[in-house]
């Protein structure tokens, strides 16, 4: 099983007070190994623009993966960024089609209910990880699914052999409990992208992983 770790979400509009970049260039030497850019708010431009200075940042370093937009990722990869794949939603094109356009490339799905993760078994060859969650409830996804808790997690970990990446609303203090419940990652937001040191916060977050071995 593809083990993931340490993992970020950076979305634009939690980054505060540093900016998105700032806050991807101190969890790359904080030691994660996992970005997703998310960016809700920009223009395809914008975005765009934003991968690109953020692969930049992470090349060499750190996976980079540009959050649901397909085109973006494909534009950023056609420019010579060192972008290494997409994560899509359960609102998203179908990821057998995300497959066909991205080729190479990983490709993370959200997924939660009973429903979705059969979906996704039956899609798995498509697949190389899915972000399970909302753990908890979480402002930075207002139309996040009914939140399981830790160990609804670790029941739907046990419906997929698919590597289950928790996510909403989780620290580094869930890491022992979740990968106890067979998580293969630990993806956070806002306590790396709202810390006044995001750098200390991101390598915890990773140190915290490591422990839980």
């Amino acid at each position: 099983m593809r083990e993931l770790g340490a993992y970020l979400v950076a979305n634009t509009d939690s980054c505060t007070p540093h900016s998105t970049l700032e806050v991807i260039e101190a969890a790359v030497a904080g030691g994660i190994q996992w970005i997703q850019l998310r960016a809700k708010e920009e223009s395809a431009r914008e975005f765009f623009e934003l991968t690109l200075a953020a692969a930049k940042l992470t090349e060499g370093k750190a996976e980079l993966l540009v959050n649901d937009r397909i085109d973006v990722f494909l534009a950023a990869r056609a420019a010579g960024a060192a972008v290494t794949g997409i994560h899509i939603g359960q609102k998203d094109v179908p990821v057998h089609l995300a497959r066909q356009l991205l080729g190479e490339g990983i490709i993370g799905l959200s997924a939660s209910t009973e429903e979705q993760i059969a979906q996704a078994n039956r899609d798995a060859e498509f697949i190389d990880y899915l972000g399970v969650g909302a753990v908890r409830a979480t402002p930075t996804k207002k139309d996040h699914p009914t939140p399981l808790g830790l160990d609804g997690f670790a029941e739907r970990t046990g419906w997929t052999e698919l590597p289950c990446v928790a996510i909403g609303a989780v620290t580094a203090d869930d890491a022992a409990a979740i990968r106890a419940g067979g998580g293969a990652g630990l993806a956070v937001v806002r306590p790396v992208c709202q810390s006044a040191d995001p750098r200390t916060a991101s390598a915890q977050l990773v140190s915290a992983w490591e422990a839980a071995k």
